[in-house]
């Protein structure tokens, strides 16, 4: 396993909700890491936001980990969600809510 690999691995282990995005989730670089950064904390759930820019072995790593070429990325307990679109989507219908809700990252009321 390569050491990119076991970094990636070890973020989503320690974190229950990972975005790998352009930017931090204080000053996102990009329209749509901003859009799930804003879908993420309307729905109040905490996140660890990793920066691809900072580092490129990540934002290489990360599209072949999944096999998706754009970034964001977002992961929920280690499995991964979607990009953008998809996350606006589920949210929108209320199920990015459910799934947070189910996995306990979320009180009841907020979803």
């Amino acid at each position: 396993m390569s050491e990119v690999v076991q970094r990636i691995e070890a973020d989503l282990k320690a974190n229950p909700v990972v975005l790998y995005m352009k930017g931090t989730p204080v000053f996102p670089q990009c329209g749509f890491s901003a859009r799930v950064v804003q879908i993420l904390s309307h729905v109040g759930v905490p996140f660890k936001g990793v920066n691809v820019l900072e580092d490129m072995e990540i934002r290489e790593g990360i599209k072949a980990y999944t096999n998706w070429p754009t970034i964001p990325q977002l992961y929920v307990q280690g499995e991964f969600v979607g990009g953008c679109d998809i996350v606006m989507e589920m949210f929108q219908s209320g199920e990015l809510q459910g799934i947070l809700q189910e996995k306990g990252l979320l009180p009841a009321e907020q979803a």
